[in-house]
């Protein structure tokens, strides 16, 4: 998630170093309704990690639950990635909790810079990483260069948990950019109505 955002600023604060964009799992802490929990329970998280070190929080942290999608489709990976979790930093992980998850702008209050963005954007989150469905909804109608795609039966680790289906997206999505083939959302697509047959 750290990196959709990334690669999201990328293309808000220098679009012309960007060709395209892929956003994935990008919504955390984003809802205003969820922000003061969010920032809450990511203070929880950083002074656990330093009271309980990684090697036992991270244990716990990769049975949250986006992340039991992965354990269940695929046990050896899933272990994999969770032992590798519990070997980072404990101090690293602690600071990047405070300083860069908590203090990161809601997507919310970046909703003008976004519906400037005209850079290619495919947007890819897993349908039960819910944090990320709504603000992934917003991120579609909000920039009018993007494309969501959602992964089924997936959680946070898409790109872990069904890499194949992740990468045939994402070469999709660059050979149609690389082609010309990206287009701007077509304005008629987005109105509020439903089936919009009246005649004017």
């Amino acid at each position: 998630s750290m990196g959709g955002f990334a690669a999201l600023h990328l293309g808000l604060n220098t679009p012309d170093r960007a060709l395209s964009l892929v956003v994935a799992g990008c919504g955390y802490g984003a809802g205003e309704d969820t922000r003061e929990q969010f920032q809450r329970e990511t203070m929880e998280a950083a002074d656990r990690m330093e009271r309980d070190t990684m090697k036992v929080f991270g244990a716990a942290y990769a049975l949250g639950p986006t992340r039991v999608q992965f354990q269940n489709k695929d046990p050896r990976g899933w272990k994999e990635f969770e032992t590798q979790l519990r070997e980072h930093s404990s101090t690293g992980s602690a600071l990047t909790m405070r300083g860069v998850q908590r203090r990161r702008p809601s997507l919310y209050d970046l909703e003008e810079q976004m519906r400037q963005l005209t850079v290619p954007t495919l947007i890819l989150n897993g349908d039960e990483d819910e944090p990320c469905l709504d603000a992934g909804l917003f991120l579609k109608r909000t920039i009018s260069s993007s494309a969501l795609a959602l992964l089924p039966r997936t959680g946070h680790a898409s790109n872990l948990e069904e890499p194949d289906l992740f990468n045939q997206f994402c070469e999709n999505f660059f050979h149609q950019v690389e082609t010309g083939r990206w287009d701007l959302r077509d304005p008629r697509s987005m109105t509020s109505g439903i089936l919009s047959t009246t005649e004017k």
